[in-house]
């Protein structure tokens, strides 16, 4: 696996929203739903969190380098979202076959 690296914005928003860094590699290594970043060349990474009420979903957006993988921000999202447009296959094999 690459290693991670922080970014100070998402370290701020870790603290912001009470997001340990094992919660976050966690999402990295086994994520929900796999999306296009906001960002240019980034990967957004989702998972669910808590029942009924209190749902919402934590989201990871990342971009990959040679042989790093920058973490570029973390956030809470209250609620569920819809799913968006899915990732060409190639780009989701590649990113398969480099977490594994």
């Amino acid at each position: 696996m690459r290693e991670i690296v922080w970014t100070k914005h998402a370290e701020y928003k870790m603290r912001e929203y009470r997001l340990s860094e094992s919660r976050i590699r966690r999402i990295i290594k086994t994520p929900a739903r796999i999306e296009e970043g906001i960002a240019e060349n980034t990967i957004a990474l989702m998972q669910p969190n808590g029942r009924g009420k209190g749902e919402h979903e934590i989201w990871v957006m990342v971009s990959d380098a040679d042989d790093k993988r920058k973490v570029v921000s973390a956030w809470r999202y209250p609620g569920r979202t819809k799913e968006g447009e899915a990732l060409p296959k190639a780009i989701l094999d590649e990113f398969n076959k480099i977490t594994l």
